[in-house]
């Protein structure tokens, strides 16, 4: 395991601290330090009362990352000793994610952060993969990955339950469409609170087939 090297000091820094950091099957580079003066109301960040919008960062680093060739998949601030943001993202050719895309993101991001200034006091940058147990984000995540196994976790109960495991069958109208044990169940997309990819042999053995060009 790569681990990087965690930056200390609140004071700005030029570049990404230390080195890449392999955990899970994900592809974790180093983050930055950054000061920052303003936020948005979203997510409270520590124990500052501060608010911050996560969604606002991320309709601000989407276009740019799209234009580089990448994928946003979600931005998420954590809070601690130290906030981190953690930004991440896939290449649009669905190639493994590099060291060197990793260091790319990050200076495009820091950039742009730098001007927007979006959460207050010194955080982290933390520029990550998804890695092949994925979170499942957007709508067409779940068609994009029709026939994987999933676990879903409703902020609502759908038939008395919150929490479902089965083979993704893609969306329709507004539901994702999940086989489980007792058979297919429509969720409503509007009611998911957090879904990932389950780690199958058929979906290692998925990401391991050469990728038509």
């Amino acid at each position: 395991m790569l681990k990087a090297h965690r930056v200390r000091r609140a004071d700005r820094i030029s570049g990404w601290a230390g080195g890449p950091l392999f955990v899970c099957g994900r592809l974790i580079c180093g983050g930055r330090a950054l000061p920052t003066t303003a936020g948005e109301n979203c997510k409270s960040l520590g124990e500052s009362g501060f608010l911050v919008d996560t969604n606002r960062i991320a309709q601000a680093i989407e276009p740019p990352l799209a234009a580089m060739g990448y994928r946003l998949v979600r931005v998420v601030l954590t809070s601690g000793r130290r906030a981190t943001l953690q930004v991440m993202a896939e290449r649009l050719d669905d190639e493994p994610m590099t060291v060197e895309d990793c260091a790319q993101i990050s200076h495009s991001v820091s950039a742009l952060l730098d001007v927007a200034d979006p959460i207050p006091g010194a955080y982290m940058l933390e520029i990550s993969s998804p890695g092949i147990d994925r979170p499942l984000v957007r709508a067409e995540d779940y068609d994009r990955f029709c026939g994987s196994q999933a676990k879903i976790e409703l902020a609502r109960p759908v038939g008395g339950r919150k929490r479902f495991r089965g083979r993704l069958l893609g969306t329709s109208g507004g539901n994702v469409r999940l086989a489980t044990e007792i058979g297919e169940t429509e969720l409503p997309l509007d009611a998911v609170a957090r879904a990932k990819l389950v780690l199958t042999d058929d979906l290692i053995a998925a990401t391991r087939r050469p990728r038509k060009h």
